[in-house]
């Protein structure tokens, strides 16, 4: 096929990485999560299939605020049976608002890897101590990686711990990263200890049971769960979720398919009235995200397509200005 017959760019995986910068990611899920909730427009919630063990497939359907645009993406996540760690593969179509016309194609994968860190980073800005220095990691898989990238940017890290069942993985993420940023990263297999002192905690992991426990948390932590998408996997457990500040990234998503949440209001242990906020009320100053030193905060992200359709939005914009990292 020639050029002339496609009359939209395709990103491969290479050119999202490319385009999509973190730092300017972070400012577009910020824009978009922000417009999100101050637009109050019903968006419709995600559609997964389940193929089989390990095997899903989802389309997600969305708008972004006027005057962009609007699309979807299409992605399967396989888990493979030798690593236990799931792929995404898959597509997002973005469609120009005022003809209709398609604007472009990416990689689903890719955009997926790099907006889920800039999202978390963007609620990490919003929601840790301004003092927070230390970040563990648990995972080591690719959103691993992208996450210590992202944070890095909205807080003055001094020391990273990465935590992994395979003592190998995670040594080996540990020392790719160091060398990366320069900062102090140390490999860890006890979760207990991998959490011990931490002032920010991501979970990225594929887990079907939790990795994470409340007892080893201290007060003024914030956590980002991150690993769990859709209701099954549980990453941490009830009695984290009742002690935290939660905050939900879009508050019907987290209703119907937060694991973590879904589980403790099924034991009693809380309602859906325990969600304080979504992040864009947090970020438009319409409810405090901290409201003291001791808080811990809890950010479920669970995803959603406005934040891939501002990510391929920025990127196609940073492409046709013939801009690059």
């Amino acid at each position: 096929m020639s050029e002339m017959d496609v009359p939209f760019p395709f990103y491969s995986a290479a050119q999202v990485r490319e385009l999509l910068d973190y730092r300017g990611c972070i400012a577009a899920m910020r824009q978009a999560m922000s417009e999100f909730t101050a637009s109050r427009s019903a968006q419709p919630l995600r559609s997964i299939s389940q193929l089989g063990p390990g095997r899903l497939f989802a389309q997600m359907p969305g708008t972004l605020a006027e005057p962009h645009g609007f699309g979807a993406k299409l992605i399967s996540v396989f888990t493979d049976p030798a690593s236990g760690r799931a792929a995404h593969r898959g597509i997002v179509v973005l469609f120009d608002p005022l003809h209709g016309d398609v604007s472009c194609i990416a990689d689903a994968g890719e955009i997926t890897h790099i907006r889920t860190a800039a999202a978390t980073a963007m609620a990490t800005a919003a929601l840790a101590r301004q003092d927070a220095r230390r970040l563990t990691i648990f995972g080591c898989g690719a959103q691993a990686a992208t996450h210590v990238r992202a944070l890095t940017l909205v807080r003055s890290l001094d020391r990273v711990v990465i935590w992994g069942r395979s003592p190998d993985k995670a040594t080996a993420l540990a020392a790719t990263l160091a060398a990366e940023t320069g900062l102090e990263i140390v490999a860890e297999t006890d979760g207990q200890r991998a959490a011990s002192g931490a002032d920010i905690i991501c979970t990225v992991t594929a887990s079907p049971t939790p990795v994470l426990l409340s007892e080893w948390v201290k007060p003024g932590t914030h956590i980002n769960a991150v690993g769990s998408s859709y209701a099954g996997p549980v990453e941490v457990d009830s009695a984290l979720v009742v002690r935290s500040r939660y905050i939900a990234d879009v508050r019907a998503s987290v209703e119907a398919a937060a694991a973590e949440l879904i589980v403790a209001r099924e034991a009693g242990l809380v309602t859906d009235a325990h969600i304080v906020a979504e992040i864009g009320e947090v970020l438009l100053g319409q409810v405090a995200g901290r409201t003291s030193a001791e808080d811990i905060t809890f950010y479920k992200s669970l995803g959603h397509v406005v934040q891939d359709l501002a990510a391929v939005t920025y990127l196609h914009g940073r492409a046709q200005e013939g801009k690059v990292t």
